[in-house]
């Protein structure tokens, strides 16, 4: 077992001990034992979501795991589940699942501003947003928590790895996201530069919609997948500690890489498949990308020649369409993309959910059109297994029916890394890519400055699906939970306490009490409730961002009220 991982089921069991005994205090606990709740808890009116009754487990009109919100008291909110949900923790650590003051969130969303102007409760809050350039953010003076190093930290971006270096080595910058690959070696030996490695928890792949031919063909996807030199594609353009896939999720998350391994490279059986699928002459296509860096692919424009080169030597030719960012991830996210699309996934957190569900699940996106049944079956049996042995084997099935059915074809865990001045203490990197700002302290100013690869979308982030939105909100928003810095423990924050029942079905979040937001307001229940009422029901009035796609929550936990498949 991987050991972040044992730490973290050390931590959900410790939970479940304090559960069963009863060990732990709420709020409402303590007020009692004082003599009676305050004053302010006793005109607390908790809302509950849905109001009347709990949503039905399996109903048509309830496809998440998620049954009830109900906030007990002015800092206690329940969450009732349908099946057990071992991940819970980790899932509400991520930061698409940040909590909106419920009064902002009903000013703000109609009229679309939450997206550009977020009202968190984090160490920094928004300044300003020049669209194209920067985003400036400055230290929030009542942070409930230890207060940011730095008084103001500026976001800038470029896609090219050659200026975020360029700017680094001139110092308008204190630190940059995924160097090339060519520049690691240049960076360790600057003695005023730090490169600071990041475990390679991602994944690139090569993605099909199996509702466009030739690719709702199997053959046509198995043929690729055997077509393919993936060994050649990571000795070509990736940083030392590379590997290719064997499986979809990096081996290092637990039950990963349960089942066969890929497809091994055979590229006389690839041609001779293509013709059994009525394709001996090959076809013409298109690969899909945007022209951004990440660590899963930190040379785009030239894996998608090399893969436009391989292609061609299986009779296949190929049109490469470079689409912008955003453009990019919403038609992908919609089901748009015809031909093979070049996408991948980092780490939200260290578990199978993360990757296969948000892929592959019954809530998943549209991405690869029509989702397989024994996939989705697999992969529900093993998000709502508690014993290793059940998640073993149900991600045993889950691996071995995708690549029987090829919705992708998985190329690489892309090691990477960051780097910044040497004199910033406290820089480090994240497996996750949510590296903290508030813990570095710049060398040479007050001010932060960090160049990434590419402009965020919205900062509205549970409806933004890109690292660029997701690191920017991290600064500003917070969830119940968080990861530690540099690492992937989920550990507490808004809530200073998330304990579940024995079987993992309904769990109690005691709120940190005092917490303001950057408005002013004050974190309550209500606020927590709200947050995932709107993102939960499809039909809420509030349930609006970006795009309203939500698919992280989609994904992850599922909808009341789904949108009807198109």
């Amino acid at each position: 077992m991987h050991q972040r991982w044992k730490i973290f089921t050390i931590f959900v069991a410790l939970g479940l001990v304090l559960a069963a005994c009863g060990t732990g205090e709420s709020s409402s606990a303590s007020a009692s034992a004082s003599g009676g709740p305050s004053e302010s808890m006793a005109a607390f009116e908790g809302m509950t979501y849905p109001e009347d009754e709990p949503a039905e487990c399996g109903a048509d009109t309830n496809a998440s795991n998620i049954s009830q919100i109900a906030a007990l008291d002015q800092y206690t909110v329940e969450f009732t589940l349908c099946n057990p949900d071992v991940a819970f923790l980790a899932k509400v650590a991520f930061s698409s699942f940040a909590i909106d003051d419920s009064a902002y969130l009903e000013a703000h969303a109609a009229d679309g501003s939450l997206v550009n102007e977020p009202n968190g409760t984090g160490p920094y809050r928004l300044d300003a947003w020049n669209r194209g350039t920067d985003i400036t953010m400055s230290a929030f003076d009542d942070y409930w928590g230890d207060a940011p190093l730095s008084s103001t930290v500026i976001f800038r971006w470029s896609a090219e790895a050659a200026q975020r270096l360029v700017e680094l080595q001139s110092g308008t910058v204190d630190g940059i996201d995924n160097p090339g690959a060519d520049d690691f070696e240049t960076i360790a030996d600057d003695s005023s530069l730090a490169l600071y490695d990041r475990e390679g928890l991602n994944i690139l792949y090569f993605g099909f919609n199996n509702t466009f031919a030739p690719f709702d063909n199997e053959q046509v996807r198995q043929a690729i997948a055997m077509g393919i030199d993936r060994q050649r594609i990571v000795d070509s353009f990736y940083p030392p500690g590379s590997e290719v896939a064997s499986h979809f999720t990096p081996c290092s998350i637990p039950f990963a890489c349960e089942g066969d391994e890929w497809y091994e490279y055979d590229p006389d059986a690839a041609r001779d498949l293509l013709a059994e699928a009525g394709y001996p002459d090959g076809f013409e296509t298109t690969i899909s990308l945007r022209d951004i860096v990440r660590s899963y692919l930190p040379g785009p424009q030239q894996v998608a020649a090399d893969l436009q080169d391989q292609l061609a030597d299986l009779g296949i030719t190929a049109t490469i369409d470079v689409q912008e960012s955003t453009a990019f991830i919403d038609n992908a996210n919609a089901g748009a993309l015809e031909g093979i699309h070049l996408l991948g996934w980092g780490a939200d957190y260290p578990d199978a959910t993360n990757f296969l569900d948000f892929h592959f699940g019954a809530g998943a996106s549209p991405q690869f059109g029509d989702k397989f049944d024994d996939v989705t079956e697999a992969l529900q049996q093993g998000a709502s297994s508690v014993a290793d042995a059940d998640r073993q084997a149900a991600y045993e099935t889950a691996n071995n029916a995708i690549k029987e059915h090829v919705p992708m074809i998985p190329i690489v865990h892309g090691g990477s890394g960051v780097a910044f001045q040497a004199d910033n203490d406290g820089a480090h990197s994240s497996p996750l890519g949510n590296e903290s700002m508030a813990v570095i302290s710049p060398g040479s100013d007050d001010q932060l400055v960090w160049m990434q690869n590419g402009e965020p979308g919205g900062l509205y982030c549970g409806d933004e699906s890109d690292g660029e939105s997701l690191r920017v909100c991290e600064q500003i928003k917070e969830s119940l939970y968080a990861y530690t810095v540099g690492g992937t423990d989920a550990v507490p924050s808004l809530a200073s306490e998330c304990a579940p029942n024995d079987d993992l079905t309904v769990w109690t979040c005691t709120l940190r009490e005092g917490v303001s937001f950057h408005d002013g307001s004050t974190l309550d229940a209500n606020d927590v409730v709200l947050s995932y009422a709107a993102q939960w029901d499809a039909n809420h009035p509030l349930h609006v961002g970006r795009t309203g796609d939500f698919v992280y929550f989609s994904a992850l936990f599922g909808f009341l009220n789904p949108p009807p498949a198109e």
